[in-house]
């Protein structure tokens, strides 16, 4: 006996990145209007470019992994280990950028930007464990069609 069961699309990545990216928004703007109201305007504007800076990394390697992942499903672990790598490196990258231009401590608050890049960084990883343990993932995908032999459940020598 078999039901026909209705199947869920599998790729939900695009539904978890848009929350995940959301939540981190919605904590950075929160960042930021705290920032204005405690230290000024620098405060805001450094809340505001970390939660860029939080977004934009984290965001383009979500994406980089989930397009490898569908497409080579068995190397998705190590560009994803690779990618965790260069998001350290690019938001490295980004400071000394922001050092360099001399922002920082005149138009953009070093303290806020900082904090708000770890607050927004832990935040973005939480939504992103909370939306992986509630997903349902099987651990094998079923045939769509059986072979009329086992539809009909007889064995081999046509017994049943």
């Amino acid at each position: 006996m078999t039901t026909e069961t209705t199947r869920a699309p599998r790729d939900r990545n695009a539904v978890a990145l848009v929350r995940t990216a959301s939540a981190t928004l919605v904590l950075g703007l929160l960042a930021a209007l705290l920032g204005a109201l405690v230290s000024g305007s620098a405060a805001a504007y450094g809340a505001l470019v970390g939660t860029v800076i939080v977004v934009g990394v984290f965001g383009f390697g979500t994406l980089a992994v989930n397009a490898v992942a569908s497409l080579m499903p068995a190397a998705a672990l190590m560009f994803a280990l690779l990618t965790y790598t260069l998001q350290v490196l690019a938001m490295g990258l980004v400071f000394v950028a922001l050092s360099g231009s001399g922002l920082l401590d005149e138009t953009i608050s070093r303290e806020w930007l900082g904090g708000t890049v770890i607050v927004g960084t832990l935040g973005w990883l939480t939504v992103q464990i909370v939306l992986a343990t509630n997903r349902w993932i099987p651990i094998y995908d079923l045939p769509e069609q059986a072979s009329p032999a086992l539809a009909a459940g007889t064995r081999e020598g046509g017994e049943r």
